[in-house]
């Protein structure tokens, strides 16, 4: 290969890096709403059937300890569907999206809340989750990912703030 052809190849990586990086930051924040949408919506949909859900007997038990047990499961169950159903559809369309931040923030002190209100459920011993556990404890990182979205949705932006073809100098390898 000629020096020129080689110069030209490795001109064309930072460019191909400028574009990658203009691109991620006009659609990443939207496809993790709508990749968030649809997790709420599958997940919601399938608690409308019963035993059809992975999940149904842990929301059970939660909103049976949440509400004292004065909410019948099956009735809870189908209001805990609802509320992901309309989470799902809201974060998919991109309409009413501070009304699913408020429904999701309220979805997510339920999904969050056996970490402390079932540990008998979650854990085997200080370090070691169950099945359970490890279900409720990735939910961290929709809570993470509902913040973005939530960011994005009261006004911050995702912006390129140097020529991506310039070396990072606080970047590491």
């Amino acid at each position: 290969m000629s020096h020129a052809t080689e110069t030209r190849r490795l001109a064309s990586v930072p460019d191909l890096e400028a574009r990658l990086v203009t691109w991620l930051a006009r659609h990443s924040i939207d496809a993790l709403r709508i990749s968030l949408g649809l997790v709420f919506l599958g997940f919601g949909v399938l608690k409308f059937v019963p035993g059809l859900s992975p999940a149904e007997s842990l929301a059970e038990d939660t909103l049976r300890v949440m509400t004292l047990g004065i909410l019948p499961a099956q009735i809870g169950l189908v209001g805990v569907a609802a509320l992901e159903t309309t989470i799902g559809i809201l974060l998919l369309t991109g309409r009413g999206m501070r009304l699913a931040l408020v429904l999701l923030a309220l979805e997510l002190v339920g999904i969050l809340s056996p970490l402390v209100l079932l540990p008998g459920q979650m854990f085997r011993g200080p370090l070691a989750p169950t099945l359970a556990g490890q279900y409720v404890l990735k939910d961290v990182i929709v809570a993470a990912a509902g913040m973005v979205v939530a960011a994005k949705t009261l006004g911050a932006r995702l912006v390129v703030d140097r020529d991506p073809r310039q070396p990072n100098e606080g970047a590491r390898s």
